[in-house]
């Protein structure tokens, strides 16, 4: 005996009464309850399932089983096979998913309307939904053409009625899309608009699902996915993009409508300060270099071998001072940093010379307990072991040798 589907007539049922034909024990306390009659809707069709109660015990979700009927999952005392029960769906989440699931009728039909774009995939997520459309050239403006004539059917509040018809009636109408099951077919149909083969929950009216808005929309594996929110999730995320944009104004010290255009002029204020800070940063690091290579004196083949630890200089600004050193004829610079609680070190020598600093930094990092490699030319590398730096960096210094 299979299960008699209450939701397939009535989407706004929410209150049953049946009779208990299976019960199957599940693991974690939890039990699947066959019923004889339900309108609870399992998951399916990108749709998930209902939640609510049976006889008060919570039902957390709701599986189809084909012909064997439609498995509630208990949470706690289930009832007895051929015990009475009283069925109570969750109301708000019932709604949820009517919104979203008529919307994307509404939607879908909207891109075929004006594009012949049909969707080919549709999921109703946490917090908003996901169609996959075949959408060629697709723009901002193209979709919201399409979000357009979606609200205007909603506003409208055109009827939807359920038709019962045969795959053989079927053939011969207009759906906008096929199904592949044979035999009797559920078709949802939006007054001069939408008809379609579905076994989810639809609302009576286009007026029940409030207001269609897309999120964002991207290319993926050749279709266009679009991200879009329907009903009281709209609303929900109206108040959440409104608080964010009222926030954020709020810094600018101006209305919320404005802020997008002072945003736009901070970032390039900001880019062109960190271009300035950067020529600022070469600026610096040469003197910092002249400075260095002054204060070390020629050895007797007149290399000269350039040591210092920083306090607080990151990689890139141990960089710069770096190659600068180089650009001066017989240099070796073995350089360290402490920053916050890592060693940074930066090897490098001119060109002129050929002494390996890729194989000075790997022996250098060992002694800090990390790691580092590079070029012959420049490496750079690091480690935990701060306390080592300016051992490694001697250790380095004794290790050269030059051939020039």
């Amino acid at each position: 005996m299979s299960t008699e589907r209450l939701y397939y007539n009535d989407s706004h049922l929410i209150e049953f009464d049946a009779r208990v034909i299976d019960v199957t024990e599940r693991v974690s306390n939890w039990t699947a309850v066959v019923l004889d009659r339900t309108a609870f809707y399992p998951t399916g069709g990108g749709q998930p399932s209902d939640t609510g109660t049976l006889n008060g015990a919570r039902v957390v979700e709701c599986i189809d089983d084909g012909d064997k009927g439609v498995l509630h999952v208990v949470q706690g005392l289930a009832p007895t096979v051929g015990s009475s029960v009283i069925g109570r769906i969750d109301w708000s989440r019932r709604l949820d998913h009517m919104q979203q699931h008529t919307g994307q009728h509404i939607l879908s039909q909207a891109f075929i309307t004006l594009f012949n774009a049909p969707t080919k995939s549709f999921r109703v997520l946490d917090n908003s939904c996901e169609i996959d459309v075949e959408l060629n050239n697709p723009s901002t403006e193209v979709i919201e053409r399409a979000v357009e004539l979606a609200n205007n059917v909603i506003w409208e509040d055109r009827q939807i009625t359920i038709r019962n018809v045969t795959s053989e009636e079927a053939a011969s109408m207009p759906l906008r899309k096929e199904s592949a099951r044979e035999g009797e077919l559920r078709l949802i149909e939006i007054d001069g608009f939408d008809l379609t083969p579905c076994g989810g929950t639809h609302a009576y009216r286009t007026g029940e699902v409030g207001m269609i808005a897309v999120r964002s929309w991207e290319r993926a594996k050749g279709l266009v996915r679009m991200e879009f929110v329907a009903g009281t999730r709209a609303l929900a995320d109206y108040r959440r993009a409104n608080k964010s944009a009222r926030e954020i104004a709020a810094l600018f010290s101006t209305g919320r409508d404005d802020a997008p255009a002072l945003a736009a002029h901070m970032l390039n204020e900001n880019k062109e300060l960190n271009r300035r800070i950067r020529l600022l940063e070469e600026i610096e690091a040469g003197v910092e270099a002249q400075n260095l290579f002054a204060g070390v004196s020629a050895g007797p083949n007149g290399v000269r071998v350039i040591t210092k630890v920083f306090e607080g200089r990151d990689i890139d600004g141990l960089k710069k001072i770096t190659h600068s050193l180089i650009e001066n004829e017989k240099v070796i610079a073995l350089l360290g940093s402490r920053e916050d609680d890592t060693a940074r070190l930066v090897f490098a020598r001119s060109a002129d010379l050929a002494v390996d600093m890729n194989a000075l930094m790997k022996t250098a990092c060992a002694l800090l307990d990390g790691k580092g490699g590079g070029r012959p030319e420049m490496a750079q590398g690091g480690g935990k072991n701060i306390e080592k730096l300016n051992e490694a960096i001697e250790a380095a210094a004794a290790n050269l040798t030059t051939a020039h």
